[in-house]
């Protein structure tokens, strides 16, 4: 694991010893990278966000935004049927995906490529969409209720679907074609994501479990049973060992993703708990909750690092910046918070939206965050330091 104490070279030499295809002749571009991310990883996070354009994306409020890897590109979803592309920093509309006939609840770019987008939709259906053209290129059809999360495979050959009809499908991207129909929960599901290697895909549900499924069979492998309340969300970490639960129950639990039993149960909130993630690492999770408070655990210790108070009300959504030392929260009251784990402070308080702000989401330098609310907005934030803001469009 790389940290800032690391030694370069010894941590090369591991790599070479577990990856053939690192050679010799690799070493020093490999130490080099290794240095970079060292590098990023001690420097101090001074980014300060400031409004940097407001954009009027849809008629009706908007269901879901998510970045591209880079940041240069965002993509809306709504109640008025459409997706849109953005450019980020023009906050130009570069397509209407235009097809679904109700509701686009569920929105994904395939990153780190980001050439295509996966939509879901109350209609009962998806749609592959090409990020360049517009073009749609498959509609996945076989669900029996609306679709709600929707993801792709690391390699961006398979994208998964999950439904209030209890089911969860994997689909080929090449070809449209469902490859597989995950059959076993007794509620909706509200959350799909697969493991980094692409060959198990975890669900969780209302009816208060989580699944692990074989990808090429479309299998159970496990169902992770202890949570006494509807799943809110259910995160894999990096490395794909852990698997993070967040829950009505008002607890979030740590599960091993091989045996599939409970490490660890946190408790400390008062209320439901809307929202869980890990850190790019996977050293840390976040949950937030109804009870207007976001906490961060050390995975490991599964101590509370840090107890974030200070929104008036519930907390809906919450995510770490890139380097893992600051979080952003999303909240019924209007704001985005900006905060820092180690002090547990408030660092910013992001004003402006007159509804629920639902999403937030750092772009993957971390110098620009995007936020979503029920005022039919999103708004772009960017660091005072990184270039000329621009007012609202």
């Amino acid at each position: 694991d790389l940290t800032e104490r690391s030694n370069i070279y010894e941590l090369v030499a591991q790599l070479q010893a577990n990856e053939p295809l690192i050679t010799p002749s690799k070493t020093d571009q490999v130490a080099k990278l290794l240095l970079k991310l060292q590098s990023k990883l001690s420097s101090p996070d001074k980014h300060h966000y400031n409004h940097y354009k407001t954009i009027r994306t849809h008629v009706l409020p908007v269901t879901n935004v998510s970045f591209n890897k880079s940041g240069s590109k965002f993509v809306s979803g709504s109640y008025d049927r459409t997706c849109k592309i953005w450019d980020t920093h023009q906050g130009q509309e570069l397509h209407v995906l235009d097809g679904h006939k109700n509701v686009v609840y569920a929105v994904a770019f395939n990153n780190p490529f980001a050439d295509k987008i996966v939509t879901g939709s109350f209609d009962r259906t998806a749609k592959l969409w090409s990020t360049e053209t517009g073009k749609c290129y498959h509609t996945f059809k076989g669900h029996t209720a609306e679709i709600v999360c929707v993801t792709f495979n690391s390699s961006s050959t398979l994208v998964a679907t999950g439904s209030m009809d209890t089911m969860g499908k994997i689909w080929d991207v090449e070809t449209g074609v469902e490859m597989a129909s995950l059959q076993g929960h007794s509620a909706e599901i509200i959350s799909i994501q697969f493991n980094s290697l692409g060959d198990k895909v975890v669900t969780g549900s209302f009816d208060n479990t989580v699944a692990i499924w074989d990808v090429e069979t479309g299998h159970k492998i496990s169902s992770l049973i202890g949570h006494r309340g509807e799943i809110s969300n259910a995160v894999i970490s990096y490395d794909d060992t852990l698997i993070g639960t967040g829950s009505m129950d008002k607890s979030c639990k740590v599960w091993d993703c091989r045996s599939g039993q409970c490490v660890e149960t946190l408790y400390g909130h008062t209320d439901e708990v809307l929202d869980i993630s890990f850190d790019h690492r996977g050293k840390q999770l976040l949950s937030v909750s109804a009870d207007a408070t976001a906490r961060v655990f050390d995975v490991g210790s599964y101590k509370c690092l840090a107890t974030f108070v200070g929104h008036e009300r519930e907390i809906s959504k919450g995510t770490f910046n890139p380097s893992g030392k600051r979080v952003a929260t999303a909240s019924s009251d209007k704001t985005v918070r900006i905060w820092d784990i180690n002090s547990g402070k408030c660092l910013q308080t992001l004003e402006g939206h007159t509804d629920e702000v639902f999403s937030c989401q750092f772009n993957y330098s971390g110098d620009m965050l995007i936020s979503g609310s029920k005022d039919n907005t999103c708004r772009l934030w960017k660091d005072t330091n990184s270039g000329k803001l621009a007012g609202a469009l």
